[in-house]
């Protein structure tokens, strides 16, 4: 039965992705005919074990109607936040969040914390979307490349993650909705034997999902 589910993981999220669908229409696909069983699945696949528990938990309340509205709502976003330089902005759990990575090569100088000027220009900007669209957790973590050790990178990713987090407060986004959390050289997405990689591994990560306000509006169908 666990092979069947992976299977039906895989062939929902590679026919979602191949197929260039929007966020709505992914919201849909995973609401409709998948349930918490397929949303851990194709949870496990984004960012570890915090991808599953998100996952699971979209899965488990979101149906076919709700899973549309709240992937219209991420795409409308999405829009918005694909103007802001220095960003990549990408979605997950099939629609479900938003994913933006800033390169710390932008946001920070080397063995850093402190905030560049270019860098606060486009949190600004992050910020205005987070306070337009307020019904969102945001969970922000820093990492860094594997140069070092764990004693310099792990305080070093966790201040850099709390960095971005007293910025945006101070733009207005309630500190409530945020989260802050350092992971050290954990779950590199690059090369580490490589500059250029370890260029890509020193970054800050924000993870965009519904909070329950949104849910509990898109169940009822109310959610604009």
């Amino acid at each position: 039965m666990k092979n069947l589910v992976t299977v039906g993981v895989l062939c929902v999220a590679l026919l979602l992705s191949g197929c260039g669908a929007s966020n709505q229409v992914k919201g849909t696909g995973i609401g409709g005919g998948a349930g918490a069983a397929l949303g851990a699945g194709i949870g496990a696949l984004l960012n570890g074990g915090k991808g599953a528990a998100w996952g699971a938990g979209i899965g488990a309340v979101v149906g076919g109607t709700a899973g549309n509205l709240i992937g219209k709502k991420m795409d409308k976003q999405k829009a918005e936040l694909d103007q802001i330089n220095g960003a990549q902005v990408e979605t997950v759990n099939d629609g479900q969040a938003i994913k933006v990575t800033f390169d710390s090569g932008i946001l920070f100088a080397t063995n850093s914390s402190t905030l560049s000027s270019a860098s606060k220009t486009a949190l600004t900007q992050f910020a205005a979307s987070l306070i337009s669209n307020p019904d969102t957790n945001v969970d922000i973590i820093g990492y860094t490349d594997n140069t070092g050790n764990d004693k310099i990178n792990q305080p070093l990713s966790e201040q850099r993650a709390t960095s971005v987090k007293a910025f945006l407060t101070t733009q207005g986004v309630g500190t409530m909705r945020l989260t802050a959390e350092g992971l050290g050289s954990a779950n590199p997405v690059a090369d580490n034997s490589t500059k250029a990689g370890q260029q890509q591994n020193r970054r800050v990560e924000v993870y965009i999902s519904a909070n329950e306000k949104m849910l509990q509006e898109a169940q009822a169908g109310t959610l604009k």
